[in-house]
Parts: structure tokens; C-alpha cells; sequence
């Protein structure tokens, strides 16, 4: 089976242009091809594991990836898939998250001479002179084309300001730049990107003729990929001081039983026969298959020792003997305990297992959290201070979600 072949069959492929082009680059290991990243954290998170696995699969099979951090664009925002603006960032902040996110591709991608290389489109947008640009790039736009983008149809009815309508130009000319300066042939990106992303090879087609070898591919389920960045307890993150390999291991752990296979398929590097044979799983046999794709993602993420603990652990728990040491864990400061007690709504609060009061007064009222294995059943519950030395106690949220908490001794 070809590079591309493997790509569709793991359902990796949504649209292209020129395909049998494309297959031809992929496959004999010639194309150079970029992927953004907008720095709008210090952290990449899951909605981006599917590109970084991207990237990886393509490397492996010959093929130089091009990561391109948005220190430029992070000043304008991408519209897509947003209702408001984003927030504006200081450009050292921006710094900040591109070197962050540097440190995470690099478990994923091999950089290097010759090999992958991460640019900032810092380092030419922000030297671009505005007229130049208006009258190099702009005149290959139609506003009523623009207008007609996916990405701009949802942000017209509340207002889209003309700083973040650029952004398309933008990213367009990060295309046209990489391909006269660096050799780049190809651009990968979400579903929601195929506007924009259509946007570069017209404009390079343009300006440097139709024979110009520009191609796009976007992402199946880049709107999916974007949820799965977002849990019941907030985002999950690469880092694993935002977000522990037990946490990260939960996550997928937990996955509907309707999308793990397809996570599987899409997300690990295991041979499609083998996932091809899973696919007959059903029942309690999905349990097994959700524990391979936590394990091979957290190992993938975080190295093979923390998925292991991981698995162990959460192993452990299910079945009421397992260590609390690799649990996600908070300390409660000694303010928080009044008469030497602390309440079941401001535990959960202090723990971060909810973001307010109220939130946690609603999951004591659905029966939704349980200390050290007894349900908490009443909103007003409070706990004594002298619990929480030691280990500590273990919380659980609904039925998958377990934290300590304790005090230092």
C-alpha cells in the first residue's frame, strides 16, 4: 500500500486539488509540505495531534515537513470557527508559545538538516510594507469571493473586523513565500481551512503561472480533531504540567465507543491490518481497544515509562486496589479549611474539578462525586481537615474523572 493509499485508508484525507499529483510527491517522498500552528497558548493540545501525527506518518515516508508557527498571523487571529475576535498578544507571548510548541513538535518530528524545519511567519509578514502588499497580493483577491469563505460567513452577522478579514491574504502569502524560499509544495490543513488554503495556491498560481506546482489536502475531521481538544475538566494539553500522562490517558481511555476505532485507525501508528481485525470488536471488547488507544497516545506524547504507569494505574483504580501516585493531585492550602473542615462544593472548586460554585452544586446533586468510594450526597457535605495528611483522599468525578487531594504533613 502506497503513502497516500494509507492516508485514505486511515480516513486522513478529506479534499485535494490535483491529486494524482499529489500521490506522486507523497509517494516517492518528494513533496515538501507545511502545516500552521497559531501560538494562542503555550501549549499545543489534542485538537493538534492529528496534524503532528500527520507529520510524522508523511516524514517517515520520506517526505520534509515544513512547521510553520503563526508569530505573524497570532497578530491578527484566525476568524475560523469563531462567533468573536480573539484576543490580541504581545509579541512576547507570541515568542513564548512558538517556543513552546517547538519543544512538544520535536517528540513528533525530526528536525534537522535536511530534514523537518519549523519557520515563523513572523520573520516576513511583519516586514511586509502595506501598499507593496496591496498591490502584490491583494489584486489577486475578489472580495466576493472572500465574503463567499466558510470562515467569514458565521463572524458577518455579529461584525468581522477588517484586521481579522487579512487573515486570509495572510496565510495565502505564508503559501507563496514558503514556495519561492524554501521549495514548498504542498500545504495540509483542517476542513475548515480549505478556503484559506485555496486562497495560497491561486494566489501562486497567479503570480507565477498555472504550471506552478502548488497543491492543498485538508484534514478529515478538523472540526472533530477541534473538540477533542475540550473535556469535562477543560482543555487537554501536550504539556505535562497542564495536563499529567494520567489525565492524558484518561482522556482517550474514555472515548465513545462509536469513535475509537476511528481514533485508533487515524491517531496510532499500528498496522491497519491489526486495526482492521479490532474493527470486529463489540461489547466489552471495545474496553480493550479504548486501553490501546490511551496507551499508544499517551506513549506517543509522553514516552512508553509514563504510559505504563498510566495503564497501571488506572488499572488500579477500576478495580479498587491501584496506587494514587501518578493521579493528578492538589494541594488544599490551609486557608481553605474553616474549623478544620472544608466543604464538598469548595473541595471540588479548589481541585479544579469545577469551574464555580454552582457547577459544583450540581454535580453533588446528580450524584456525580464520590470520596474515597462513598457517594457524596448531600450539597453541604464537609470533609476534616486530618482526612487529607498522608496520601490524602481520592475524589471522583461522574465515573472516569479521579484527583487527590491533601495537605503537606
Amino acid at each position: 500500500m502506497t503513502c497516500y493509499d494509507e492516508l485514505v485508508a486511515r480516513g486522513l484525507i478529506a479534499q485535494v486539488t490535483d491529486e494524482e499529483e499529489i500521490k506522486e510527491l507523497i509517494n516517492t517522498g518528494k513533496a515538501v509540505f507545511y502545516i500552521g500552528f497559531d501560538p494562542t497558548a503555550d501549549s499545543l493540545h489534542v485538537g493538534h495531534f492529528m496534524a503532528l501525527c500527520l507529520m510524522k506518518r508523511l516524514q517517515m515516508a520520506g517526505n520534509r515537513p515544513v512547521a510553520l508557527i503563526g508569530g505573524g498571523t497570532g497578530y491578527i487571529g484566525d476568524p475560523s470557527g469563531r462567533t468573536d475576535m480573539r484576543s490580541m498578544m504581545t509579541p512576547e507571548t507570541i515568542q513564548h508559545n512558538c517556543d513552546c510548541f517547538k519543544k512538544q513538535m520535536s517528540r513528533f518530528i525530526d528536525f534537522g538538516e535536511g530534514k523537518a524545519m519549523m519557520v515563523n511567519n513572523a520573520d516576513w509578514l511583519l516586514k511586509l510594507n502595506y501598499v507593496d502588499v496591496l498591490r502584490e497580493v491583494g489584486a489577486c483577491f475578489s472580495v466576493n469571493n472572500m465574503l463567499r469563505a466558510e470562515c467569514y460567513k458565521q463572524r458577518m452577522e455579529k461584525g468581522l473586523s477588517f484586521l481579522e478579514f487579512n487573515y486570509m491574504i495572510m496565510q495565502s502569502y505564508d503559501f507563496y513565500h514558503l514556495f519561492q524560499n524554501y521549495g514548498c509544495n504542498m500545504q495540509f490543513g483542517g476542513d475548515d481551512q480549505w478556503s484559506n488554503m485555496l486562497g495560497g495556491t491561486e494566489l501562486i498560481r497567479k503570480k507565477l503561472g498555472k504550471d506552478a506546482y502548488a497543491m492543498t489536502i485538508t484534514l478529515l475531521m478538523n472540526s472533530e480533531g477541534k473538540k477533542m481538544g475540550k473535556t469535562v475538566g477543560g482543555a487537554v494539553w501536550l504539556d505535562p504540567a497542564k495536563t499529567s500522562p494520567f489525565e492524558f490517558y484518561q482522556y482517550w481511555r474514555n472515548v465513545g465507543d462509536a469513535d475509537v476505532l476511528k481514533c485508533i485507525r487515524m491517531l496510532t501508528f499500528l498496522p491497519l491490518e491489526q486495526i482492521d481485525e479490532m474493527d470486529k470488536w463489540e461489547g466489552s471488547q471495545l474496553n480493550r481497544a479504548k486501553e490501546i488507544l490511551a496507551f499508544e497516545l499517551t506513549k506517543l506524547v509522553h514516552g512508553e515509562e509514563e504510559a505504563k504507569k498510566a495503564e497501571e494505574t488506572a488499572k488500579g483504580l477500576f478495580a479498587g486496589n491501584g496506587s494514587t501516585e501518578h493521579m493528578p493531585a492538589t494541594e488544599i492550602p490551609a486557608d481553605k479549611f474553616e474549623n478544620g473542615k472544608i466543604g464538598a462544593i469548595n473541595l471540588l472548586v479548589a481541585c479544579g474539578l469545577c469551574a464555580s460554585n454552582g457547577e459544583a452544586r450540581r454535580l453533588i446533586q446528580q450524584g456525580g462525586m464520590t470520596v474515597n468510594d462513598q457517594k457524596v450526597d448531600a450539597v453541604d457535605a464537609a470533609f476534616n481537615q486530618e482526612d487529607f495528611a498522608g496520601e490524602g483522599i481520592v475524589i471522583r468525578k461522574g465515573k472516569k474523572v479521579f484527583h487527590r487531594a491533601f495537605i503537606k504533613s
